[in-house]
């Protein structure tokens, strides 16, 4: 299996497969004149690119952004791995997208959180009219295994609510710790 099914968007809206990520980076911005820092959660994908100056050509990996936040964003790195590891196991398919707080009160480690929407969610909130009746939510348990996987994983991931991170405070899965509701 792999995660050729499973996509990263990027902070600017555009997609990575997630079979091209091979590093998941979480690095600081230079602070420029009038601008502060900012935290960059970035993957890597094997495409190289390069700068120039009058002191030579440096070449280096090409870093794509999922989030940008004004404080250190934790465990975000290893948030994306689990996930992306579930999810490769699942043999899942669908987009993968960073939500970044605003809320200054929650710890660093809890600024970012990363949702998975499966195609065939997409696709039934998208035109749900022209829905068939085999996506239905209420179809009977074990009919589909690869559905019932995903509720199963959705269900540990958010710990019975949507809103919660899956690791808790300490990374080891035993605390259900509320996460921010996206605002807007």
């Amino acid at each position: 299996m792999s995660l050729t099914g499973v996509w990263l968007q990027l902070s600017d809206g555009d997609l990575v497969r997630a079979d091209q990520a091979g590093e998941i980076s979480v690095h600081p911005t230079p602070q420029l004149a009038g601008k502060p820092a900012r935290w960059l959660v970035t993957v890597v994908v094997p495409a190289v690119t390069g700068a120039g100056d009058a002191a030579g050509w440096r070449c280096g990996p090409l870093h794509r952004t999922l989030a940008q936040c004004d404080v250190e964003p934790g465990e975000a790195r290893l948030a994306l791995a689990r996930l992306l590891a579930r999810l490769d196991g699942l043999d899942a398919t669908g987009v993968v997208r960073a939500e970044v707080s605003p809320r200054a009160d929650l710890p660093a480690g809890q600024r970012v959180r990363f949702v998975f929407t499966p195609f065939e969610e997409a696709e039934r909130s998208a035109a749900p009219e022209t829905r068939p009746a085999s996506a239905s939510r209420s179809r009977a348990a074990g009919s589909d295994p690869l559905a019932d996987a995903l509720d199963s994983a959705f269900a540990f991931l958010a710990g019975g609510d949507e809103h919660s991170d899956p690791a808790g405070p300490s990374g080891s899965g035993r605390g259900r710790t509320p996460t921010p509701q996206p605002t807007g």
